[in-house]
């Protein structure tokens, strides 16, 4: 059975909150994209208890509170405590929380971002030496070894990594920043 598509609407203007991103976030948290997404669509749809995710979703209780626990470790959620009063029993309302999430994605998006380009330089200011074995060394590491390469005792050669640093100029982040 195919779920009801939900629309993520989100309480904070930022061009660093759309669905995709959302949900790249929480995989990156949980490992776990189809649970995950599916307690997502459940906290736009308004403030839930746990118990209500766990018999919407049809994901075990337990589950739910350890999902739930990741995000708001992470800062993408946050709970309201409200006790009952005849059982002296706490309910917790989960919410998404647009703002902590918006600078979560953000932070991930920049260091995304200065890792392809330390990379880039990396790979721009370095020549490269490989082995028939594919074992590769820096210009510094490979004369150190006096060329000969120290796992499989091979002649290292000289690589062109150009093709490297084409591949790495393509990259981007996987979180996508919104249009203005």
């Amino acid at each position: 059975m195919a779920r009801k598509k939900i629309v993520y609407n989100f309480d904070y203007d930022s061009k660093f909150l759309n669905e995709h991103n959302v949900k790249k976030l929480a995989y990156d948290l949980t490992h776990d994209a189809d649970t995950s997404e599916k307690i997502l669509d459940c906290l736009f749809t308004a403030e839930v208890t746990d118990e209500q995710i766990a018999e919407a979703t049809g994901i075990k209780l337990n589950f739910v509170r350890k999902i739930l626990y990741k995000f708001f470790d992470a800062g993408i959620s946050n709970y309201t405590r409200v006790k009952d009063p005849e059982t002296q029993w706490f309910t917790y309302y989960w919410k998404f929380d647009s703002r902590k999430a918006a600078k979560l994605i953000e932070q991930e998006y920049n260091k995304h971002n200065e890792e392809i380009k330390e990379t880039l330089e990396y790979e721009e200011n370095n020549m490269f030496f490989v082995c028939p074995n594919g074992c590769r060394y820096a210009f510094d590491e490979a004369s150190d070894f006096q060329f000969i390469c120290p796992r499989c005792d091979e002649k290292l050669e000289y690589e062109d990594n150009q093709n490297i640093i084409n591949d790495i100029k393509q990259l981007k982040s996987a979180y996508i920043v919104n249009e203005e």
